[in-house]
């Protein structure tokens, strides 16, 4: 008896992603669909190479195939490609999702973070940029061991550095490479805005999955040039357990959600220490940014611990070293940037392509 194609989709249809809860036939997530024989071979493109369940995706389009009458085995081809609801960019047409990592204080770890969130989602099959918009205080330049270095031109265009390996490379831009670390940047708002329209226009980005864009600290005027300039796909919140520092979260919180930014989630940094004889110290409270999350109808995505290493990495430049065998937080950081990963698929497979919200901000 020939295996139908007509039944093979409609068995399909009844698997869900996981994340969106929608089947992936009306996702358009299965690709190709070969039959020869009993033997069937699916091929479904997740939306994301950091997909956090891919295994479990497979395992049900496979189940779900077996129960088709005549089928005696199946093959199911994971590929991925990273999707964007937003309408072509004019500034960055070729990058497909751009995020801000924000805090509303200084000191709770947010370019840690970002950093982090790049390798993570790299290492896991993306192609990834890494833009430094702390442009008062720019610590990408040390935590990547690029330093103080000139980048090269292409004309008028910006080349960013690349660091990384054959596995996973990363992209960065960042005026640390540009000013003398003992420098300090007394500009006014216009100056600020004029050098990250800058980054945005004239650096050479290429083709992304994801542009991660590191924020000072606050709400002021970088935020406000990206939300107008830009299409972000959503922002990433930082913040340490201790109530001061969710205090300033929650206005992060608003601020974006008044410039019409989606919260893609909140990670709790510094939520804990482990001592080396195994014991934990809840030094700052843990959990706060969890409830703050959750009080606010917010994805909550990670708690980061204070890792020694972690700090150790930071100040060498080895980012990638975090992701290392036997680095203590490696799993911890691959799981962020798959659940980061997650969101930005569901915010994309459920807004309205093309649809950009408009802002005027006065002030």
């Amino acid at each position: 008896m020939s295996v139908s194609h007509d039944a093979v989709m409609a068995a399909l249809a009844t698997v869900q992603d996981p994340e969106i809860f929608k089947d992936i036939v009306s996702l358009d997530m299965v690709r190709d669909v070969n039959i020869c024989g009993g033997s069937v071979k699916v091929r479904v493109e997740l939306t994301t190479p950091a997909c956090p369940l891919k295994d479990r995706i497979r395992e049900e389009v496979t189940t779900a195939v077996k129960k088709v009458s005549g089928v005696e085995a199946v093959d199911v081809e994971l590929t991925a490609k990273v999707r964007s609801a937003a309408g072509p960019k004019q500034l960055l047409p070729q990058v497909r999702n751009i995020i801000a990592v924000g805090a509303g204080k200084g000191g709770v770890g947010k370019s840690t973070i970002a950093l982090n969130l790049a390798v993570g989602l790299a290492l896991q099959g993306a192609s990834v940029g890494l833009l430094d918009g702390d442009i008062y205080g720019p610590s990408i330049p040390t935590m990547t061991g690029i330093g103080q270095r000139n980048p090269q031109l292409n004309g008028e265009r910006i080349i960013p550095f690349s660091i990384g390996s054959a596995e996973a490379i990363i992209k960065v831009m960042s005026i640390g490479f540009i000013v003398p670390p003992e420098k300090a940047l007394i500009w006014r708002g216009p100056m600020v805005h004029g050098v990250i329209r800058q980054f945005i226009e004239q650096v050479e980005w290429g083709e992304l999955d994801y542009l991660i864009v590191d924020l000072p600290p606050g709400t002021g005027d970088v935020s406000l040039t990206l939300a107008q300039t830009i299409a972000l796909t959503g922002a990433v919140i930082v913040a340490t357990p201790q109530e001061l520092a969710l205090a300033d979260a929650r206005r992060a919180v608003r601020m974006f959600q008044q410039l019409g930014v989606a919260i893609l989630g909140v990670v709790e940094n510094m939520s804990y220490f482990i001592c080396e004889h195994g014991t934990t110290y809840d030094l700052f409270g843990r959990g706060g940014a969890a409830a703050m999350a959750q009080n606010m109808g917010l994805p909550f995505l990670a708690e980061i611990p204070i890792d020694a290493r972690m700090r150790q990495f930071a100040d060498s430049g080895e980012p990638f070293a975090n992701f290392a065998a036997d680095a203590p937080s490696r799993q911890l950081l691959l799981t962020l940037a798959q659940k980061l990963a997650g969101q930005v698929s569901i915010r994309n497979l459920t807004k309205p392509a093309g649809k950009e919200v408009k802002l005027e901000i006065s002030g």
